[in-house]
């Protein structure tokens, strides 16, 4: 019973943590398209527009990849470590 709650408890931390994702994918969209904007209004600024943009979607992107490392830890090594405690 106490391994079938952890086990659980587990999977809807993993699944809430990959809940992350969504911020990033909504930002870098909107980054993009207003670099788009950018570029469209001012062609010759287009390398500079392109780096600053590509900068901030990377530095956007660690917040996904934190949530799905943590996922990754709720499913695979955090009911290991309980279970062989019980």
């Amino acid at each position: 019973m106490e391994r079938a709650i952890i086990l659980a408890a587990s999977a809807i931390g993993a699944g809430l943590a990959m809940i992350a994702g969504i911020g990033p994918g909504i930002g870098e969209g909107y980054a993009v398209g207003k670099a788009c904007e950018a570029i469209g209004r001012q062609p010759e600024c287009k390398g500079s527009v392109t780096s600053t943009m590509l900068l901030g979607c990377a530095v956007a992107e660690t917040t996904g990849i934190y949530g799905f490392i943590v996922a990754l830890l709720l499913m695979f090594v955090t009911p290991n470590m309980f279970i062989g405690k019980l």
